[in-house]
């Protein structure tokens, strides 16, 4: 079946504008309250949402729609993602709802659906949900005297911040380390400076003040330049930057440069290989991690296994395989001796462990292979259109392959969340990636302009 609804990472899409509208959110709490329904007890939804505006009226419509299907709703307002994978198993609930666009602007907005397991929905439980999302679903609703409720749930920050420090062994301190950290004006911009500064360190919060308009805006995890000065101008330690729901962390080290998701999962996946805890003998990552990583891990006798693009796909794949490490360059990393989902706090935390343990500077200790040159560009279509269909994109991509060969690799990919063709190549020769993107890039804006 065609999805309609759902992509790589929940639905998504911009706020106010279908699909992302209160009455396909109405919907969603209706289709989802009638899919998790079993047995007798009182059911329950926990509902959270980073700071988005229009994350007001998603939540307010998705009240309704659960409350029709006869589902309590515990509401926790702004919470990373992970806290409401987290609080879901907690409080025993049947679904768990994160109400995120993740690292887009303000003006976009998503639903994110966890079972009652803390795990993202799979493929085949999301296209039965868009099943019933194009049904009548008024013959299904609840009787007067079986609607639900709805309340406000309080302490969900200290149970999250709670959780998060557990992670770490009970007397490790992070005094003596200067941290930054930048909360991308997003969900985590009260849980994670709070976390790190009861753990001991002194912590210098940014972009910690959200509007509802300045979520993700030049800050967070995909904008770490703002970091990155901070981090030099107070001669801080080490950087830490989230994204706009805090499932996701860049590390910025003490010159300033960034480390990104891929240099974490090797060092982390390393460390844990030496003190015995690595599970299924190497990591999980997605076609997009770099080449430098996959044979940094064949020097250490450890595998890496490669998924489409999507923290879940890479979480089916662990849970499938006994992995317990895993991730995206992006900077999701998902540690599954905690969280059931990736999580940018205690990612960060495994991070500052590993640190402590070396006592040597961030740049010595988080660097550990040089990345193959990677180049990554975006293309913009038309909705509804499909120029990877294309005869002469097909060709064009044929012929890049050839010319990369079995050194390099060749990524290509509509994205999940917006209408883009994302055109990835790496290779040891720098130039001759550029020149393969560029080329792709050029023949993809012919078809599109010729459209």
């Amino acid at each position: 079946m065609t999805r309609q609804y759902f992509g790589t990472d929940g639905i998504r899409g911009r706020a106010n504008r279908l699909p992302m509208t209160a009455e396909v959110a109405m919907r969603v709490g209706m289709a989802v309250g009638m899919s998790f329904q079993r047995g007798s007890h009182r059911h329950r939804v926990v509902l959270g949402k980073d700071t988005r505006l229009s994350g007001y009226m998603i939540e307010n419509a998705m009240v309704a729609g659960f409350c029709a299907a006869g589902m309590d709703v515990f509401l926790l307002g702004p919470i990373p993602t992970p806290g409401v994978a987290m609080l879901v198993r907690s409080l025993r609930a049947d679904i768990g709802v994160m109400i995120s666009a993740s690292h887009n602007p303000y003006y976009d907005n998503g639903i994110k659906l966890f079972g009652p397991d803390g795990y993202k929905l799979s493929d085949e439980i999301e296209a039965r949900i868009e099943q019933l999302l194009d049904r009548d679903v008024d013959i299904a609703l609840a009787d007067a005297d079986a609607l639900g409720r709805a309340k406000r749930v309080d302490g969900v920050h200290d149970r999250y911040i709670e959780f998060a420090k557990r992670t770490l062994p009970r007397s490790m301190s992070l005094s003596g380390l200067r941290i930054v950290v930048d909360c991308a004006n997003g969900a985590g911009y009260k849980v994670a400076p709070a976390a790190l500064w009861e753990l001991g360190a002194e912590v210098i919060a940014i972009n910690d003040e959200p509007n509802g308009l300045n979520i993700n805006e030049d800050c967070g995890s995909t904008h770490p330049l703002g970091l990155s000065k901070k981090v030099h101008e107070v001669r801080a330690d080490i950087g830490i930057a989230l994204d706009g729901d805090a499932d996701r962390v860049v590390i910025v080290d003490e010159t300033g440069a960034i480390v990104d998701g891929d240099q974490l999962m090797a060092m982390i996946a390393e460390s844990w290989h030496r003190n015995g805890r690595l599970a299924g003998g190497g990591l999980v990552t997605t076609v997009m991690s770099n080449l430098g990583l996959e044979r940094y891990m064949d020097d250490l006798g450890l595998s890496l296994h490669r998924t489409k693009v999507g923290d879940r796909y890479v979480v089916e794949h662990m849970r499938a395989h006994g992995f317990n490490v895993g991730g995206e360059q992006s900077g999701h990393v998902v540690l599954s001796d905690f969280s059931t989902t990736g999580d940018g706090l205690v990612s960060a935390l495994q991070v500052l462990a590993c640190i402590k343990r070396a006592d040597k500077p961030v740049s010595e200790v988080c660097r550990k292979f040089e990345p193959v040159p990677q180049v990554l560009k975006n293309v913009r279509f038309r909705s509804g259109s499909a120029p990877l269909e294309d005869k002469s994109v097909k060709a064009a991509i044929d012929e890049a392959r050839a010319r990369l060969g079995e050194k390099g690799r060749l990524v290509i990919r509509p994205s999940g969340t917006e209408p883009l063709i994302r055109v990835m190549a790496e290779a040891d020769d720098k130039v001759l990636v550029e020149q393969v993107v560029d080329d792709i890039i050029g023949v993809i804006a012919d078809v599109k302009s010729a459209a």
